[in-house]
């Protein structure tokens, strides 16, 4: 299991319509989804929310064929966030 201290970081996201980023994800972490890895921290519709400090952190990966992933969880050292299949998704995914 990923301790806290070493989750993968969200480096970079460019997806500007979510509610969580402000100059960078301030949420304290996300989750992908299974499909399409898709973050499903997204938050659109004129929602705002975050820590106000982009530090957020990748605290479960359900896309279980990433080349990333073990144990449902995200082994790169960061990812990037961005617009693909969905509103925003985890653009680091490799298929396994």
């Amino acid at each position: 299991m990923t301790q806290m201290m070493g989750m993968p970081r969200v480096q970079t996201c460019t997806v500007t319509d979510c509610g969580y980023n402000h100059d960078g994800c301030t949420a304290f972490a996300i989750t992908i989804s299974e499909m399409n890895s898709a973050c499903d921290t997204f938050a659109g519709a004129g929602l705002s929310g975050g820590m106000g400090v982009a530090t957020a952190q990748v605290g479960a990966c359900k896309r279980s064929d990433c080349t990333y992933n073990k144990d449902l969880e995200c082994q790169a050292p960061a990812i990037t966030v961005g617009a693909s299949a969905d509103k925003a998704d985890c653009l680091t995914y490799q298929h396994a």
